[in-house]
């Protein structure tokens, strides 16, 4: 019995073969995909390094803090403003800071009453100064008496901070179950305000720039708190806003009183005479003034602007 020899293969493979992997033609395309590899990986490399979001560098020049007063002429006169935007001026000149004078009218409220304007310029500002780190939110009835000190090393430094923070308090007083946190760092801490008799004092706070402070002003001018028409408008929303959201509860910082937010009257259920203005307290703050009728503002500021006059840091 014969079996068929298979055929010899030919020394001419046919034109449509395979190169052979030690031919010229497939070397040229092993070059060619690592070359492509290679400026893709420079390229994904580059890419990363301009788009991510590691924090850009400062441009020379930035203010370190913002000075945020909103200012409304319909209820204030001529004279009451220059004094306040004077007042301010003069502070952020002495610390490289600046000024950010708003017009509560330039933000739409829907009906809401003008204190809310408040929120919306704090976010205004943030755009305004994108690179600058605190915004340093003062009423118009409130003035800075003792300009020698410096935001940072009266309260913002990490480690005064943290020696100064109450921790494990009731966030409104007197009795609140929610309580500032324990274990809160200086250098983790947003938010910085203080509390009176009554509850926190919006008056008087610094907030950090960042994405939580963003997310913060959003949260607290939501318009369904708006919608609520508390009491005392954003003063009760901003509690009921840090009572009931932990991520906002967790980056603020509560201070005594006098440190942020000394006032020029007594008033009995806020504090009484413990939380009224004392020499070379940093701030006054005429609270509550605007809202009652028997009260005028512009004359409880007036001894209070002459006392800052005659102080070295009023005649600069």
């Amino acid at each position: 019995m014969h079996f068929a020899l298979p055929p010899r293969k030919s020394s001419h493979p046919p034109p449509y073969a395979r190169s052979s992997k030690s031919s010229p033609a497939r070397r040229k395309q092993i070059q060619l995909g690592a070359f492509v590899a290679c400026a893709a990986l420079v390229l994904i490399f580059l890419a990363t390094r301009i788009f991510s979001a590691s924090p850009a560098r400062t441009p020379p020049g930035t203010p370190e803090t913002v000075i945020v007063t909103v200012i409304d002429p319909e209820s204030m006169s001529e004279e009451f403003i220059l004094r306040v935007k004077e007042n301010r001026m003069n502070y952020a000149d002495r610390h490289g800071y600046t000024t950010f004078f708003p017009v509560a009218s330039e933000y739409e409220l829907a009906g809401s009453p003008r204190s809310w304007a408040l929120v919306p310029s704090l976010r205004h500002a943030m755009t305004l100064y994108p690179h600058s780190t605190f915004f340093f939110a003062l009423s118009p009835h409130a003035l800075i008496m003792n300009p020698s000190l410096s935001l940072n090393s009266h309260v913002m430094a990490p480690k005064r901070l943290e020696s100064l923070m109450l921790k494990d308090k009731p966030v409104v007083p007197p009795d609140s179950v929610i309580k500032t946190f324990s274990h809160l760092k200086g250098d983790k801490v947003d938010l910085v305000i203080t509390q009176d008799g009554e509850g926190l004092c919006q008056g008087s706070f610094i907030l950090r720039q960042g994405d939580w402070a963003k997310f913060f002003l959003d949260t607290w001018f939501d318009p369904l708190y708006r919608s609520y028409n508390f009491q005392k408008a954003e003063g009760h929303a901003l509690e009921h806003v840090v009572q009931w959201h932990p991520t906002i509860l967790t980056k603020l910082a509560l201070m005594e009183q006098r440190l942020l937010n000394s006032y020029g009257i007594d008033i009995p259920s806020r504090g009484g005479k413990n939380a009224m203005y004392q020499e070379d307290d940093f701030i006054v703050r005429l609270v509550g003034c605007e809202l009652d009728s028997q009260r005028n503002c512009e004359k409880e500021m007036d001894p209070f602007y002459q006392q800052w006059k005659k102080a070295d840091g009023g005649s600069k």
